[in-house]
């Protein structure tokens, strides 16, 4: 890390931030939503009474010596944190915590009958099964006959809006970038990503997702496109490896988002069938490592997922979750420069992120300036602005051997 003065890392402990609202209200709201989304069980009830009242009021407890995660919940800090207040503790840490012993408690990791049933895939698909998404699919008609270069921004705009992929395929109209057809884009490096695709050889993109449902779709359609142009030679979409933060991907939302896309018809159709295909014959690769479910910074990857970064044409991280931790969940200055904050990264890394948490770098004076004065510090955490992020881009080595799936 560069000589970059030290932010103050997110706590819940001031009555009124935001982060003190995500686990004194939000929680406990998730804990309400997904108990009535089941007919759960009397013990897994009991299960969630109790989180409800130790996430709220108690303290943070080890886990059983049988557990299937302990060694790496240690490695990640379990240890320095029992018997703390969850709201004394990082706050991207308190949250991971909250995923991992909400899915303990409505018996996901098992043995028994819930094991491995998602407790928010009854949110997750009735986004995707939403009509909405089928006027989104269907502007994927309209699409279909602009060209290339334009198509490549709208979508990319598609993936950095999620949900309001609408938003994106309105930049396909004539002169869309100098009107500014997308409100709330408060930096954009869209010509130096564009710059990195096009730069040499197609290689690889890693694409680190975020949600799942109409959020994952436009990810999903961005790779397809960047694969059917030749702009990269192979992709591969890291999800998470067990329901994370309500509404993450995994790999079942991606197969449920594929076959969202199939069964469509029209050009969305013809974007499922190719990642069919390129799931099949390796051109696309799913990741499902532990660490994207860690309760650190990527500052802390290991190793392996080091080295596979370090080997991407391009690392493409998606949204708000994924940018805190790859800039660190920290209170920093928001005219920080982001490309000193995530210079660390073992390769070229973009960042396409709307705003939903305090925590953001790289903008200019008079944007924040204008911003405040405007919104006050609701422009932070509203999901109303947005934007894409650039970091340093070194030299870093080309892979060249197969993908092999880990899922």
């Amino acid at each position: 890390m560069p000589d970059t003065p030290t932010a103050p890392l997110l706590l819940g402990t001031r009555p009124g931030s935001f982060p003190h609202s995500v686990l004194a209200e939000r929680h406990p709201a998730i804990i309400r939503q997904v108990r009535e989304a089941f007919p759960y069980e009397p013990a897994q009830h009991r299960a969630l009474d109790a989180l409800l009242a130790n996430c709220t009021a108690g303290t943070i407890e080890p886990l059983p010596a049988d557990a299937h995660d302990r060694d790496d919940w240690d490695a990640w800090g379990l240890p320095a944190h029992t018997g703390r207040s969850w709201f004394d503790v990082p706050w991207l840490w308190s949250e991971s915590w909250f995923y991992r012993r909400l899915l303990e408690a409505v018996g996901y990791f098992g043995p028994g009958p819930w094991q491995g049933i998602d407790p928010f895939r009854p949110f997750k698909r009735a986004e995707l099964d939403a009509p909405e998404t089928d006027e989104e699919l269907a502007a994927l008609d309209d699409l279909a006959g602009r060209p290339a270069e334009e198509r490549a921004r709208a979508l990319l705009h598609g993936s950095l809006w999620g949900n309001r992929a609408d938003l994106g395929f309105r930049l396909s109209a004539e002169g869309a970038r100098e009107t500014q057809a997308v409100p709330g884009l408060v930096a954009d490096d869209s010509d130096r990503l564009w710059s990195l695709l096009d730069s040499a050889r197609p290689g690889t993109l890693c694409l680190v997702a975020d949600n799942a449902g109409r959020e994952l779709v436009p990810d999903l359609l961005l790779i397809a496109h960047l694969l059917a142009e030749g702009r990269v030679e192979r992709a591969v979409l890291h999800v998470k490896p067990s329901p994370y933060y309500v509404s993450d991907a995994t790999t079942a939302d991606v197969v449920d988002a594929l076959r969202r896309l199939t069964g469509a018809g029209g050009a969305a159709a013809g974007y499922g069938r190719t990642l069919w295909s390129a799931l099949s014959d390796g051109r696309l690769a799913l990741r499902a490592h532990p660490f994207s479910c860690a309760p650190l910074p990527y500052a802390q990857m290991p190793a392996d997922l080091r080295a596979e970064f370090a080997a991407a044409t391009l690392t493409l991280v998606k949204g708000d979750l994924n940018y805190r931790r790859l800039v660190g969940d920290r209170l920093w200055d928001p005219t920080t420069p982001f490309t000193d904050v995530t210079a660390y990264f073992p390769g070229p890394v973009a960042a396409l992120r709307t705003l939903k948490s305090e925590v953001i770098t790289g903008l200019d004076a008079r944007t924040v300036a204008a911003l405040d004065a405007a919104e006050g510090g609701r422009w932070r955490t509203a999901g109303t602005h947005a934007l894409i992020q650039v970091g340093q881009v070194g030299s870093g080595p080309r892979d060249s051997g197969p993908i092999h799936a880990m899922v």
